[in-house]
């Protein structure tokens, strides 16, 4: 059976999950604008920086739990990823949809706001209250898709 285009997108952000060097959570996230994928993303480490499966998380050394001060990651997140790669190769964000394995936390939330992010959809959730706050504020619609 021929998926749908959430269906197929969200296909896709699993096997991109997959190049994940985060020890954790592996995530992947797209952007999608007029059915055709425009950046893609997933966490880790920045380019040319050592990979948590190296030399191990700051976060599990730090006991710090899920959810709680991002800031204290070696890692980026797929979303911002996937932003960052449309950046590089001036590819316009404005109006697109993310696809993403997890809802997106706050600072990724905010990030996809500023990005002109129209719709969020996403496979598996993620408590963090602030990041829907902001999802309805900017009046983001944002959806769980069937896996």
């Amino acid at each position: 059976m021929r998926p749908d285009w959430d269906e197929y997108f969200l296909k896709l952000v699993k096997i991109i999950a997959t190049r994940s060097t985060c020890l954790r959570r592996q995530v992947g996230a797209l952007l999608a604008k007029d059915k055709r994928l425009i950046a893609s993303g997933y966490n880790g480490a920045p380019s040319g920086m050592p990979h948590c499966l190296d030399i191990g998380c700051l976060r599990e050394q730090l006991k710090i739990p899920s959810g709680e001060r991002q800031e204290l990651c070696r890692g980026l997140h797929a979303e911002m990823n996937a932003v960052i790669q449309a950046a590089i190769y001036g590819v316009s964000t404005k109006d697109s949809t993310l696809y993403c394995t997890n809802y997106p936390c706050v600072l990724c939330a905010k990030t996809l706001v500023q990005a002109g992010i129209k719709r969020v959809v996403f496979i598996s959730d993620y408590p963090d209250k602030e990041a829907k706050a902001v999802f309805e504020q900017a009046k983001i619609l944002v959806v769980q898709g069937k896996q």
